[in-house]
């Protein structure tokens, strides 16, 4: 979970952040983080996955140092 990440570029810098729920990953992903019961995702204007991180406002803060522009979804 403590990764660098190269983010692609793309047309637009929208990505989205969404909380993803532990029981629906990989069990290799849960065992890096057993104490949680969520993550959250940060995902490209095409629905790629780019990053999970721990907690929203770390999401948030990725993307913006990627020069990202961060948007909650639901």
């Amino acid at each position: 979970m403590n990764m660098k990440h190269n983010f692609p570029t793309a047309e637009g810098n929208t990505v989205y952040v969404r909380r993803v729920e532990m029981d629906s990953l990989p069990a290799e992903v849960r065992q890096q983080a057993p104490e949680l019961q969520a993550l959250y995702a940060v995902h490209g204007i095409d629905g790629e996955r780019l990053a999970l991180v721990a907690d929203r406002g770390l999401a948030f803060m990725l993307a913006r140092q990627n020069e990202l522009n961060p948007v909650s979804v639901h």
